[in-house]
């Protein structure tokens, strides 16, 4: 695969790097015939953009969160219509990839593949298998790598993105796929899959199997069961049979006695006519007599209602002048109550103003302790400034003092200076210092002299302030006195005044008694032994009510004697007539006549049920053995099914990355080993050599299938992991074997890819590992037959070596 122009649209990296829209690149004309292309520029210019843009994959490898698959346009376009044109050359033939990335409204990606026809004219791609790039993603995706192999097989062996997986981190699977596609080995891995794919549909048809046979041994265990309940089937049928014969014979008995009872009670009929009458005569007898008795209740107790509502209404009366009379008593108690203290309330209004000028006189004796209290508090505030301004005083004249003595050092000086009276004397800094001490001592001693006249003025106020201060020392527990008096005053006062404000009540308690003693007067003594006594009204009532209960008595014994007589006479009549007959025999008779029905018909069903048992037991051996034969032919099924899915899980084995495919990697892997190793001596010298391996060594000790690439360090004699090697170390090593793995597919595959890539690389390469990784490009130029490579490289000895180098 080769790039031979491309043009980019609404890309964010070509905007944020060069501040344009649309950037259009031929790089036929760019590299014009030169092997080895750099592109140069700043960081940020989008020089990896243009590079990632350049293939025809529908990804941007270095953005990808895990392999082509986990990329997305959408976060690196910026306009509402953007584009990317790639036209492109592989094995002789012109390929030109149109993809349309949508942000207006919803988002959608459009991926045309054109091929070059024999008229010059750009038409779809077409496939063997009719597939046509019609503009959808997978037709596209399916057509290029058609064309130019899997994804993974170029990102791994031709492209270097900036940030590539290496290839230490590949799991055993992950790298054996890679290995296998490179090897040719899509037919062998086609092969396993529908190999699996069949053993998976020979697993869910012999789970259905299976399961068929679990449910005809499930029906033949019910079936045997069914065997078993119904084993007795031909004795019940027999037994059945005598049971319904002696209910039949039962039933016609009970029938006949039925018959007799029912002609005796037609016999008896007349009698019980006769018999009826009488009982509705007395019947009738009975009703009258309980209505006049019921008519006589109803006027007793009217008159024993008009009783019970005079003694109501005398108790009421009496009632109400008795709570009337307690009333009154109880309000005099009240008064006499609230006249016993009328002489405290007398004194208590004459001492009253007594008590509020004592009151008024402690108030103002507190008032004069407080403002001596606030005085003392004042003398006290002014000791305390007074005291901290002597202190400050001290201070200062104690620093005073110490420069008084520190400028007489200092001009003592003048007589020990061996300079003075020659001609250094002008230029001598000790002598200088000297006669400025002299200048400055006049006014320390006069600071000195102040300090202390402030001093003497501070100690004059603060013995004055003390002496105020004895003073009014005891002006606090005088306040605190003051304050107590002045508080039981204010509580006798409050005491007088309270009892002072009663005298209105007296007077009303007085006048309410008298009130009072005059309607007890009215009420009169009102039975004071106990008596209720009634007015003449209430004695006239009482006796019209007890005349009429004496009037009720006498007609209720008198209709008493009336209704037993003619009760007498309809008893003895009764009594006189042949006994009734028992019509209980008859439903008794009729009751067991019905049971015996019943047992004849349960004896029918019985016989019924015995009989459909007897045919159901053919049918179950019948089933038993239709059961019988099917168990053994889909056991046999079973049988056939399992054999077949251990020969097609076998051979899904044989044909998976652990069976000929890795047998395979294991025939090419001296083939990459030696042509990294070819690598690595021409580019670095003799000091590294790999191999790979595909059975690594367990915990235990025991061989795996697996992938490991081992470095043998020929200055050391060591050999490890590539993994356990350093960054730099790593980054030679595994370019060198990407870039083998570009050779054996140019040698070996047949697939050639004229053009390489790689981004920024050599990164973690010293200076001399940059120049030998160049000559490493060179060197894989020449045996793979490549026509150039297109490399990113932040290394000026890089940049400077390759033929063109093109600035982004």
């Amino acid at each position: 695969m080769q790039p031979l122009s491309l043009t980019l649209k609404g890309f964010r990296g070509i905007r944020d790097g060069l501040g344009l829209d649309v950037l259009t690149l031929d790089f036929e004309r760019l590299a014009d015939g030169a092997q080895l292309v750099a592109i140069v520029g700043a960081n940020g210019r989008g020089k990896s953009t243009v590079m990632e843009c350049a293939q025809p994959f529908l990804t941007m490898p270095s953005r990808a969160a895990a392999g082509p698959g986990g990329f997305s346009y959408y976060d690196h376009v910026c306009l509402p219509e953007n584009e990317k044109d790639l036209t492109w050359a592989h094995e002789g033939r012109s390929y030109r990839s149109h993809v349309v990335i949508r942000l207006n409204g919803r988002r959608r990606t459009e991926a045309f593949l054109f091929v070059l026809n024999d008229a010059g004219r750009w038409q779809p791609m077409r496939l063997d298998d009719g597939t046509v790039s019609d503009g959808k993603v997978e037709t596209y995706t399916r057509c290029v790598e058609a064309i130019c192999g899997s994804a993974d097989t170029f990102f791994t062996s031709v492209f270097a993105a900036q940030g590539k997986r290496q290839l230490s981190t590949y799991r055993n699977a992950e790298i054996k796929t890679l290995l296998a596609d490179l090897l040719g080995q899509e037919e062998i891995r086609t092969l396993g899959q529908q190999a699996s794919e069949t053993a998976r549909l020979l697993k869910a048809g012999l789970t259905a199997v299976r399961q068929e046979l679990f449910a005809l041994d499930a029906e033949s265990t019910r079936v045997a069961a069914e065997q078993l309940r119904l084993g007795s089937a031909g004795g019940s049928v027999t037994q059945g049979l005598a049971a319904k014969r002696a209910a039949q014979t039962a039933l016609e008995v009970e029938r006949t006695a039925h018959a007799r009872l029912v002609a005796q009670r037609d016999q008896s009929r007349a009698t019980e006519t006769r018999r009826a009458q009488l009982l509705a005569e007395r019947k009738a007898l009975v009703d009258a007599g309980t209505q006049a008795s019921d008519t006589l209740d109803a006027q007793a107790a009217n008159e024993q209602r008009r009783l019970d509502r005079l003694q109501q209404s005398i108790a009421q009366r009496w009632a109400q002048q008795r709570a009337r009379r307690q009333g009154l008593m109880s309000k005099r108690q009240q008064c006499l109550r609230a006249l016993a203290v009328a002489d405290v309330v007398q004194r208590a209004g004459t001492r009253l103003p007594l008590a509020e000028r004592v009151l008024a006189q402690r108030l103002a004796r507190v008032t004069v302790c407080r403002q001596r209290v606030q005085l003392l508090a004042q003398c006290e505030g002014t000791e305390r400034v007074v005291v901290n301004q002597i202190a400050g005083i001290e201070r200062d004249a104690g620093k005073a003092a110490l420069n008084a003595d520190e400028l007489a050092r200092r001009f003592g000086l003048t007589s020990e200076v061996p300079c003075v009276g020659t001609d250094l004397q002008g230029l001598c800094k000790l002598l200088g210092d000297a006669r400025e001490a002299q200048a400055l001592i006049p006014s320390a001693k006069g600071q000195i002299t102040r300090l202390a006249r402030e001093k003497a003025q501070a100690q004059r106020e603060l013995a004055a302030v003390r002496q105020q201060r004895a003073a009014l020392a005891e002006v606090r527990q005088a306040l605190a006195w003051a304050e107590h008096r002045c508080e039981m005053a204010r509580e006798r006062a409050s005491s007088f005044a309270v009892s002072a404000a009663r005298r209105d009540e007296m007077v009303q308690a007085r006048i309410t008694l008298a009130d009072i003693d005059r309607e007890l007067t009215a009420l009169g003594p009102g039975g004071a032994d106990g008596r209720v006594t009634e007015t003449a009204d209430e004695q006239a009532e009482r006796q019209q009510i007890a005349a009429a209960r004496q009037t009720i008595v006498s007609q209720t014994e008198l209709q008493a004697k009336r209704l037993g007589a003619s009760l007498g006479r309809l008893d003895e009549s009764l009594a006189a007539l042949p006994a009734p007959f028992d019509g209980r025999q008859l439903d008794a008779a009729a009751q067991t006549m019905k049971s015996a029905g019943e047992a004849v018909a349960a004896a029918e069903a019985s016989h019924l049920t015995a009989l459909r048992d007897a045919q159901a037991l053919e049918v179950l051996a019948q089933q038993a053995h239709v059961l019988a034969t099917r168990r053994g032919s889909v056991a046999a099924r079973v049988v056939a099914i399992e054999t077949e899915l251990g020969g097609w899980n076998l051979f899904a084995r044989c044909m998976s990355n652990d069976g000929l495919i890795a047998l395979a990697i294991d025939d090419a892997g001296p083939t990459l080993s030696g042509l990294a190793n070819d690598l690595l001596l021409a580019c670095y010298g003799p000091r590294f050599t790999v191999s790979i391996r595909t059975l690594v060594e367990t915990g235990k000790g025991e061989q795996r299938e697996g992938f490991d690439i081992i470095v043998h360090d020929g200055e050391s004699g060591e050999s490890k992991s590539i993994g356990l090697m350093s960054g730099g170390e790593r980054t030679w090593i595994e370019m060198s074997l990407t870039r083998a793995i570009a050779l054996y597919l140019a040698q070996h595959s047949g697939r050639r890819y004229t053009t390489l890539f790689s981004d920024e690389a050599d990164g973690a390469l010293d200076p001399e590992r940059k120049r030998m990784f160049m000559a490493m490009k060179r060197e894989v130029l020449r045996l793979g037959g490549y026509e150039r490579e297109f490399f990113i490289s932040q290394t000026p000895e890089q940049k400077s070596s390759a033929q063109p180098s093109r600035h982004a």
